[in-house]
C-alpha cells in the first residue's frame, strides 16, 4: 500500500466528514463503497487472482478536536487519472469544510453569569472553570482579555488615543501625596521593576487593575536567569530558595513525527537547566509588593488606567477605581507601561502595529489525579506536540512540576496577528479540556483544578534595535508591552529578568540626569540581535489564516532543527533555547539543517513568503554587522566601566548614549559579561531643581499603603 494524500480537515465533527464522503462526495471516477471510517474506491477486477484489487482507501479519524484524512492505494500501479481524482477530492472537501473563526459570544454581566453566557459555546470550559476556586471571576478575566485583544487587533489603524501632549503644567507641589518619580501601570512584571527602583530611593506608584498579587500564569526560569534579581539586591539567595515551588531534574523537547519523512524525525532533546525552576508566582509578586511598600512605594490596585497627559515637566495619569468608580489623578516624572500585550499605550505608540505575532496560551494548575505510571513529576515538558496541525494551528504543550504534587500545564500555538482570525483564548480552552486526556492519559474528573493560567504572549519581528517605538516623552514600555518575547520558550518575564540590570541602570541614569525625552528613553530597551534572527523559527510555526499546508509540515521543520540541537553539546542547546547562541553557532546549525534536509528552505519559503524572508535577511545582516562591531569594540565595555565617573560628570548625555551602546554590545548580543556589573548609585540628597533630581519619599500614611498578605 502507498500513501497518496494526507489532509487536515478543520472541523472537530469527524462524523460529518465521514458522512460527507459516503453520501455527498461524487468522485470523478471509480465506484465508492462505504467503509467503517470512510469509503473505498474500486476500479474493476485485479489483473491476477493473487493481486490486490485496483482500489483507493479514503478514511478519516479524529485527534486534537480536528479531523484528518488519508488516501492509500492498495496496489503498486497508479489508477487512471489518479492525480486528478485526488485534486478533485481536496478541492471538494475544502469547499465543504472551510476554516471557521467564531466570534466572541455576547456577555451582559447585569443579565447573566459568565457561565450562562458561555455554556452553549464552550461547555467543557464552563464545566471545569466551575470546579476552580475562583472560576467565575477567572473566566470573566479570560473573556475580558480576549475581548480587549480582539478590539485592539481589529482597529489597528485607529488605535484609541490614551497619551496626550499638553502645554499646561501637570506638575504638583513636592509634598503632594499623589506626586511620584515613577508611575507603573501593570502589576505583574511592573512590580518587579518597581520594587527595584523604589529600593534605589525613588518615589514609586504602582497601578494595577486587578486585586494586587493575582496572576494569569505561572513563571518558570533557571537559576542563571534569576541571578539578575539577586545581583541587583532585590532578593537574597535565601529568599530566592523560599520562592521555589519545584526544581525538576530534566526537561523534554519532542515533536510528533509519526507522519514525518525519515529525514525529519528526531530523538528527544534533553534540557535539564531550561525553565527548570517553578516559581511561586503569587508569592513572588507579594514579596515584591512588600519590598515596594517598605521602600515607601504606593500601590493602587483594582484601578483602571484611563489616559495620560504629558507636559514638559511631568506626566499626569488619570485612573478610576473599578469598584467605587472614584476618579484619581497621579503626577510623576516618568510613566512606565507594563500593561502587557493588550496595552493601549503600545498600540498607540506603534500606530496600531504593536505586534507581528502572538501566542494565545491557556492552561491550568492542577494537583493529583495522574497515575504514577503516566507522569513522573520530577520531569517537565519544555516543548511537546502530540499531533499535527489542528484547525490551522500547530498546538504545543508545556508541563512543569510545581509544589508538592501540583503541575502547571500550558497549551499554546504561534499565530499571525489577523483581524479575521485574532486568536481565541476561549476556543483554546475548549480544546485544552477536550484533548488533555490525549496528551497525558488522565481523567479530567479526577484532577483537582487549582487555577487557570492564560494570556497573549506577543512577538515583534524587528530588523534592528530601533525598529520599534517603546517610548514617548516621559513614558517608556517594559515587558510584554515592549514585546520582549523569545521566539521559543521565554515570555516577557524571562526577557525582563535577563535584561533587568541594563534596564535598571539606564533608567536610573535617565532619571538622575533628567534625560526623559523620547530620544533618550527609546534607548532603554531589551532588544537582542541574536533573538531577532531566530524569529524565523516562530514564523515557521505559524499557519497563515485561510491557508492549508501539509499537516506534518511544522513538526517536520521542528524535528529537523531540534534533532541537530540534540546532536550538539548540551551547552550549545542550552544557550540556544536561552537566547544566548552565538553567530557562529547559529550559522553552523543553520547550514547543517539545510544540508541535512534541503526541503527545509522550500518549506520556510512557503510559510514565510518573500516579504518576511527579506525582512529576516535584514535582521541577519544586522546581526552579522553587530557581531563584527562586538569583535571590533570588545574592549569598549571594560574601558567605559573604568572611565565612568569622569565621563558621567563631564557629559551625562554622551555617557548615557555610550552606556546604552555598551549594553547593546553585551546584553544585546545575548552575552552579558561577568565583569560588567551594573552599578547603581546610592540615594542622593535632593537639589534645588526637583525636576532633574530625586526627591526623598515622605512617610506614607496608612491610607496610602495597601496591606499585603505574607508570602507562604
Amino acid at each position: 500500500m502507498k500513501e497518496l494524500l494526507y489532509l487536515e480537515v478543520p472541523t472537530p465533527d469527524t462524523l460529518a466528514v465521514r458522512a460527507w464522503l459516503q453520501e455527498r462526495w461524487q468522485p470523478s471516477q471509480g465506484t465508492a463503497i462505504a467503509t467503517v471510517d470512510g469509503v473505498r474506491l474500486e476500479f474493476g477486477q485485479p489483473a491476477a487472482p493473487e493481486a490486490l484489487p485496483p482500489a483507493l482507501s479514503v478514511f478519516v479519524w479524529s485527534l486534537q478536536r480536528t479531523t484528518y484524512l488519508k488516501v492509500f492505494r492498495w496496489g503498486d500501479r497508479a489508477m487512471p487519472q489518479e492525480a486528478a481524482l485526488l485534486q478533485q477530492l481536496e478541492r471538494s472537501i475544502r469547499t465543504a469544510f472551510p476554516p471557521t473563526y467564531p466570534e466572541l459570544p455576547p456577555f451582559n454581566p447585569a443579565a447573566e453569569t459568565i457561565f450562562e453566557a458561555l455554556t452553549p459555546h464552550y461547555p467543557k470550559t464552563v464545566q471545569y472553570f466551575q470546579r476552580m476556586p475562583n472560576g467565575e471571576a477567572d473566566l470573566q478575566r479570560v473573556y475580558w482579555w480576549e475581548q480587549r485583544w480582539r478590539d485592539s487587533v481589529r482597529s489597528p489603524k485607529t488605535p484609541k488615543q490614551v497619551i496626550f501632549r499638553t502645554t499646561e503644567s501637570t506638575d504638583t507641589a513636592p509634598g503632594d501625596a499623589a506626586s511620584f518619580d515613577l508611575i507603573y501601570v501593570g502589576g505583574a512584571l511592573g512590580v518587579i521593576h518597581a520594587a527595584v527602583m523604589a529600593n534605589l530611593g525613588y518615589r514609586v506608584l504602582l497601578i494595577e487593575r486587578l486585586p494586587f498579587g493575582r496572576m494569569n500564569r505561572e513563571w518558570n526560569i533557571s537559576r542563571q536567569e534569576f541571578q539578575s534579581l539577586i545581583d541587583l539586591g532585590l532578593f537574597t539567595a535565601e529568599e530566592f530558595e523560599a520562592l521555589i515551588a519545584r526544581e525538576y531534574e530534566d526537561g523534554f523537547n519532542k515533536f510528533f513525527d509519526a507522519n514525518n519523512p525519515a529525514i525529519a524525525k528526531a530523538p528527544v532533546l534533553h534540557t535539564p537547566t531550561v525553565l527548570n525552576i517553578a516559581l511561586n508566582s503569587e508569592a513572588l509578586l507579594k514579596r515584591c509588593g512588600e519590598k515596594l511598600l517598605a521602600a515607601g512605594g504606593t500601590i493602587w490596585d483594582e484601578t483602571d488606567f484611563e489616559e495620560a497627559h504629558v507636559s514638559d515637566l511631568a506626566v499626569a495619569v488619570d485612573t478610576r477605581h473599578r469598584s467605587t468608580g472614584e476618579a484619581r489623578t497621579a503626577h510623576g516624572r516618568l510613566l512606565i507601561d507594563a500593561m502587557g500585550t493588550a496595552s493601549p499605550i503600545a498600540w498607540q505608540l506603534n500606530n496600531g502595529r504593536a505586534f507581528d505575532s502572538v501566542c494565545p496560551t491557556v492552561g491550568a494548575c492542577i494537583s493529583g489525579g495522574f497515575d504514577p505510571a503516566v507522569w513522573d513529576s520530577t520531569y517537565g515538558d519544555v516543548l511537546f506536540s502530540h499531533g499535527d496541525i489542528s484547525r490551522g494551528r500547530q498546538l504545543i504543550w508545556e508541563l512543569f512540576p510545581a509544589q508538592g504534587d501540583e503541575l502547571t500545564i500550558y497549551l499554546f500555538h504561534y499565530h499571525q496577528v489577523n483581524a479575521e482570525n485574532p486568536g481565541s483564548l476561549l476556543t483554546m480552552y475548549e480544546d485544552f479540556f477536550h484533548i488533555l486526556p490525549e496528551y497525558r492519559r488522565c481523567s479530567l474528573d479526577k484532577l483537582t483544578w487549582r487555577k487557570p493560567t492564560f494570556g497573549y504572549i506577543p512577538g515583534y519581528f524587528a530588523q534592528g534595535k530601533d525598529d520599534r517605538t517603546v517610548a514617548f516623552d516621559r513614558l517608556v514600555a517594559i515587558g510584554d508591552a515592549a514585546s520582549l518575547q523569545s521566539p521559543l520558550v521565554f515570555t516577557g518575564f524571562g526577557s525582563l529578568v535577563r535584561n533587568l540590570p541594563r534596564l535598571t541602570h539606564l533608567l536610573d541614569l535617565a532619571l538622575r540626569h533628567d534625560l526623559l525625552k523620547a530620544q533618550h528613553l527609546n534607548q532603554i530597551r531589551a532588544f537582542q540581535s541574536n533573538i531577532a534572527i531566530t524569529w524565523l523559527f516562530s514564523k515557521g510555526m505559524m499557519v497563515p489564516t485561510g491557508k492549508a499546508i501539509p499537516p506534518a509540515r511544522i513538526n517536520s521543520m521542528l524535528n529537523t532543527f531540534f534533532g541537530i540541537l540534540e546532536s550538539e553539546d548540551a551547552e550549545v542547546a542550552d544557550r540556544f533555547i536561552k537566547d544566548r547562541a552565538t553567530w557562529s553557532e547559529f550559522n553552523r546549525m543553520a547550514l547543517t539543517a539545510a544540508t541535512q534536509n534541503p526541503a527545509l528552505l522550500w518549506w520556510i519559503w512557503q510559510l514565510a513568503g518573500a516579504k518576511d524572508l527579506l525582512r529576516w535577511m535584514g535582521s541577519y545582516l544586522n546581526y552579522t554587522w553587530q557581531t563584527f562591531i562586538l569583535w571590533l569594540f570588545s574592549w569598549f565595555p571594560t574601558w567605559l566601566s573604568g572611565n565612568e565617573q569622569w565621563l558621567e560628570k563631564t557629559s551625562p548625555r554622551l555617557f548615557f548614549w555610550m552606556m546604552a551602546q555598551s549594553y547593546h554590545l553585551t546584553y544585546g548580543m545575548g552575552t552579558p559579561p561577568q565583569s560588567q556589573r551594573v552599578k547603581i548609585h546610592p540615594q542622593t540628597a535632593p537639589t534645588d531643581e526637583p525636576s532633574s533630581s530625586r526627591t526623598s519619599q515622605p512617610p506614607r500614611s496608612p491610607a496610602n499603603r495597601r496591606a499585603i498578605p505574607q508570602s507562604d
